[in-house]
């Protein structure tokens, strides 16, 4: 870490310059002025390091980062500008966010760093869930990509009648339903359990109807095949599901520590409804 910053510090500084040869640059000083505000060699650092730009591309990420901060302050002083900062709807989204970041910060503070997993703890994941890892299997699909109130009696009586996703196509042609016409592949790792034991047992080339609110697919499986993933491969990935896992535990403990000896009255409203708890996709994160 100590050398990544050092790093990026001196490509700040050969951004600024064009070299530091001729003098040093503090983190304060500036790369550039917009209409007399500043652009700091410290915002641009804290851009990069937001980012997570690897150092291969960091030079030319520092250019594109900076003409992106200019950009930014370009917008910003049009919008003070026009007074959009003294808008009530702007300044409850500025004090959510600020809101936000302040009760993130103290959350991370109080609960600091979660230890690693182990590699045991890594193997045993793997081992424990073979349809994400060792027995995973790939759906190649297609699908027709339309609007959920098109979806009416007539396409899938349609639908219900073909013997193909293009039968249904022409059918949606000839009645001039608006549609479009995609692939897609998903693995027993993407997909909720349930999903997976449905399409694993479904025959090659029968239609099924999936609707995401105002849009509809109607999907065909065109091949089903193995596709495993290696413990070597995954270890990276499972090592990082159960850290994002353990730091929501250590966040989601403190919240109710936090509620067990606060006084919280809901005022004009009943109590909402708390679910008892969630079913855990063991998979989650790992795509």
């Amino acid at each position: 870490m100590p050398a990544r910053r050092a790093g990026l510090l001196l490509l700040a500084c050969a951004l600024a310059l064009g070299g530091c040869g001729e003098r040093e640059r503090k983190a304060g000083q500036a790369l550039a002025s917009v209409n007399g505000t500043e652009i700091t060699v410290l915002q641009l650092n804290e851009e990069l390091a937001l980012a997570g730009v690897p150092a291969t591309r960091q030079d030319a990420a520092s250019k594109q980062l900076l003409e992106a901060l200019i950009d930014r302050q370009l917008l910003e002083h049009e919008a003070a500008r026009e007074k959009l900062d003294r808008d009530p709807k702007v300044v409850q989204a500025i004090e959510r966010a600020k809101a936000l970041i302040v009760a993130q910060a103290w959350l991370q503070k109080r609960i600091g760093q979660v230890a690693r997993p182990t590699k045991a703890e890594v193997q045993e994941y793997y081992f424990k869930h073979p349809q994400f890892f060792s027995n995973r299997t790939q759906f190649d699909m297609k699908q027709l990509v339309l609007a959920t109130a098109d979806l009416d009696a007539p396409l899938k009586r349609a639908a219900d009648a073909a013997t193909s996703l293009d039968e249904v196509a022409t059918w949606m042609e000839a009645h001039k339903v608006r549609f479009a016409r995609g692939q897609i592949s998903r693995t027993s790792s993407d997909l909720p359990p349930e999903l997976t034991a449905k399409l694993a047992g479904m025959p090659q080339g029968q239609l099924f109807i999936i609707k995401e609110g105002e849009r509809s697919m109607l999907v065909t499986v065109v091949e089903t095949r193995e596709a495993p993933v290696s413990l070597e491969v995954a270890s990276g990935q499972i090592e990082q599901f159960l850290l994002n896992k353990r730091n929501k535990e250590a966040a989601d403990a403190e919240i109710k520590r936090l509620r067990a000896v606060a006084k919280i009255e809901y005022l004009g409203a009943p109590a909402p409804e708390i679910a008892a708890g969630a079913n855990e996709r063991g998979v989650a994160g790992l795509k």
